[in-house]
């Protein structure tokens, strides 16, 4: 006898049942409803892609440690996307004498990494990412930076509850030529600096001597230094005022952010949750003004930033905000008294849905008290049965669930009462 197969999912990824679900959509409905405000299209691309097109721009460590990267039958090797950014230039570039510029895109969907689950990791999740491309850094800069800011807030969080860290790479570029890195060292650099927060600092000095003898970050700290570095600096501290001009004053700087991947070019951010108790980046993202000349062309400016779903939906929960869950659950449950009545209440159940209600009814032969517990039981929180006499009267009793009150109502007016 075959052993029985196990209902728990890949190591690594989650189910989700229509109650996970509806907490997911109604997250990223709210970032729906704020990009659309904000003169954002969604787009939307295969899971699929050549492994190439990471192979060429995106961090070492993703492409070497966490890619799901496999040989399909065609002998192409082939990645399940662990970010967006490369196919969303890969679109573009596709397309760039057609699309009319600048672009101010999203997409939401699922991301895959091979990484050891933890708190706030997955080796599946959901990501939007967000993205503006063909305007030069400045005020495009200023402008994403307000847009994850008022993504957060249209959440339901407050100013206090969430600081933008941000830096530049032109920066930090300036600084490591500074202390006479080359070309290699900086890139060395750089990804160390990337993991510093991982790291105590005994073990982050250690590794940053075995690249250079001359602390970058000593050179943006004291930036009178070096001529160049006070120059970019100074530019970066000018785009921060700026923004606290538009009213976002959580943004500081951070010489310390520098991001993972190889293809930024400007401006780098992350924003961190500001509760002790989970003190970790929520999400980031930067200018990226040379990925889309890697297709050929020009390049083309762009700026954008991905917000991930696990790492939102822990800062939802730990700071009780509320999410919308109800659109996703029907708002009446139709009882039926008769089997014989099922025809009737289906057509009544077709005519409520052209009026916005959304409708569950019972095909089963339960009796109305076990249609009324199993209504209970399903979250759904308003009950009528529908039969002869409701019909005949053209009038219904309708049973709020949670209170347990009966309220008579025309059928016309139900669907009003119920919305």
């Amino acid at each position: 006898m075959s052993e029985k197969l196990t209902t728990e999912p890949y190591k690594g990824v989650r189910d989700f049942y229509p109650a996970d679900w509806a907490r997911m959509e109604a997250m990223f409905a709210r970032l729906r409803e704020t990009l659309a405000l904000a003169g954002f299209e969604e787009y939307q691309a295969s899971p699929l892609e050549r492994a190439e097109l990471y192979e060429a721009k995106t961090s070492e460590e993703i492409v070497n440690e966490q890619t799901y990267t496999f040989t399909d039958r065609g002998d192409r090797r082939v990645t399940l996307r662990p970010e967006m950014t490369p196919t969303l230039a890969r679109m573009v570039a596709g397309k760039r004498r057609e699309l009319a510029f600048p672009l101010r895109w999203f997409s939401i969907g699922n991301r895959f990494r091979y990484e050891r689950p933890q708190k706030g990791r997955l080796r599946e999740f959901y990501q939007c990412d967000i993205d503006v491309l063909g305007l030069p850094e400045g005020e495009a800069d200023i402008e994403t930076l307000a847009l994850a800011a008022t993504l957060m807030k249209d959440l339901g969080a407050a100013e206090r509850d969430f600081v933008i860290r941000v830096n530049a790479r032109p920066l930090l570029n300036a600084a490591c030529t500074a202390a006479g890195l080359t070309e290699d060292g900086v890139r060395a650099y750089l990804r160390l600096l990337d993991k510093k927060d991982k790291m105590t600092p005994e073990a982050f000095n250690a590794a940053r001597s075995a690249i250079t003898s001359k602390d970058p970050l000593a050179f943006i700290v004291d930036a009178g230094r070096d001529p160049a570095v006070a120059e970019e600096k100074k530019r970066l501290l000018d785009r921060l005022t700026a923004l606290s001009a538009r009213g976002v004053s959580n943004a500081v700087f951070d010489p310390t952010i520098t991001r993972g991947f190889d293809y930024y070019t400007g401006m780098v951010f992350e924003l961190y949750d500001t509760d002790p108790a989970n003190p970790r980046a929520l999400f980031g993202g930067g200018r990226y003004d040379r990925l889309v000349a890697l297709f050929g062309g020009d390049p083309i400016p762009a700026i954008g930033f991905a917000l991930g779903d696990v790492t939102l939906s822990d800062f939802i929960e730990a700071h009780k905000l509320p999410l919308d869950t109800g659109r996703a659950r029907p708002q009446l449950y139709l009882g039926t008294p008769r089997q014989e009545d099922v025809p009737a209440a289906q057509a009544f159940a077709a005519k409520l849905r052209t009026r916005g209600v959304r409708v569950f009814v019972n095909l089963t032969e339960r009796g109305l008290g076990d249609q009324v517990k199993d209504a209970v039981k399903r979250g759904i929180p308003f009950f009528a049965a529908y039969g002869a006499d409701e019909l005949a009267n053209n009038a219904m009793r309708v049973k709020t669930l949670s209170t347990g009150v009966e309220t008579a109502f025309s059928i016309d007016a139900l669907p009003s009462f119920v919305r």
